[in-house]
């Protein structure tokens, strides 16, 4: 039984001080957040102001990544694929092709401004794929 305890502490403890290490570490292949048929892996994001967070579409579908504009810093600057400047213009512009990344290709953004960051997928957010960056002084 003893053994059982102590094997199961050690796993927990594992996965605990690996968990705080998938929000700040970038994924060997290049990129922080990946991509699926309808989520971004992980979730959520921490990085330090001036940092870069890289999106890579590791799925088959086509998708965006759009702040939403009244769920970032209110001095931060807007980002959208496609480089639209506002979340009403990349709406307005998605038609599968304008400010999609289909598979493999990437889409980076600095974040220069500390706060939480929302952002979705245009064409899967009724499914749920949203994502959140969190920018630490």
């Amino acid at each position: 039984m003893d053994r059982r305890r102590f094997l199961a502490g050690a796993g927990a403890a594992a996965s605990a001080s690996l968990a705080g290490c998938l929000n700040l570490t970038p994924n060997p292949d290049g990129y922080d957040v990946g991509m699926t048929a309808q989520a971004f892996m992980p979730y959520k994001v921490s990085v330090s102001v001036g940092d870069t967070v890289v999106w890579k579409n590791t799925s088959t579908r086509a998708h965006s990544v759009t702040a939403y504009g009244d769920e970032i810093p209110d001095d931060a600057e807007y980002f959208a694929t496609g480089g639209f400047d506002t979340e009403q213009a990349a709406r307005d512009a998605w038609d599968g092709k304008r400010g999609a990344i289909t598979t493999g290709q990437t889409y980076s953004h600095t974040f220069e401004v500390a706060g939480t960051y929302q952002y979705f997928c245009i064409p899967h957010e009724q499914a749920g794929m949203q994502g959140v960056v969190v920018v630490e002084e």
